[in-house]
């Protein structure tokens, strides 16, 4: 391993691997969204928009997120509809943080005590005001360590987007062994900042929680 050739990749990869924290957070928060509203659904009466939930999580989390993520890139142009590399990570990456989210905010949701519906359907609360004033709040705490994990697989899943051409951390490792034929020192860097990013973010996550629990 050549210490000469560690540092003058070294800034390369580290600037590359800032797309791959600005693709982790946007998927995850999109992922949140969505999240919220499939959790939403499933725990909807209506058989339909169940059903409907049902099979969007059953789909998502029965095939690989690589498949997704060329379904979005190399499959969508068949049928006209072509899109950069960066907008179909995103969808891709979104739309499959999603289905995962969906489930751990439907568990959280359930966690709360029954009787806090019972109570703001005593009160007159609409189902919306029950969920955004009462439960959703309530689940914050609850969902604070799975949805820590799903960042953290999400941030380390971004390397998959480098099928796809998209320009980030793993991505930049690859061009750079391409150019010079020598595997240890881009992969190694990069393995070292995944490694550095992974901890920071879980440390983050678990001073989180820790003041969340508190209260």
């Amino acid at each position: 391993m050549d210490i000469n050739i560690l540092k003058e990749i070294f800034p390369v990869l580290l600037k590359a691997s800032g797309k791959t924290i600005q693709l982790t957070v946007i998927s995850v928060v999109l992922g949140s969204l969505i999240g919220i509203i499939v959790a939403l659904l499933k725990l909807s009466n209506n058989k339909v928009i169940y059903t409907l939930a049902s099979f969007y999580t059953w789909i998502i989390r029965g095939t690989p997120m690589l498949l997704q993520l060329f379904f979005f890139y190399y499959g969508l142009p068949f049928v006209g509809i072509e899109l950069e590399p960066m907008t179909a990570a995103i969808i891709g990456l979104s739309l499959n943080s999603g289905a995962y989210m969906a489930e751990i905010i439907r568990g959280g949701i359930l966690a709360v005590d029954k009787g806090q519906f019972e109570a703001c359907k005593a009160l007159g609360f609409t189902y919306g005001k029950t969920m955004t004033r009462v439960v959703l709040p309530q689940t914050i705490r609850i969902l604070i360590p799975p949805v820590g994990n799903e960042f953290i697989t999400m941030l380390k899943d971004t390397s998959l987007v480098s099928a796809i051409a998209m320009e980030e951390l793993m991505r930049a490792a690859q061009q750079i062994y391409s150019a010079n034929f020598r595997p240890m020192e881009p992969f190694f860097i990069a393995a070292c900042i995944y490694l550095a990013l992974t901890t920071v973010f879980t440390t983050l996550f678990s001073v989180w929680e820790k003041k969340l629990s508190r209260y």
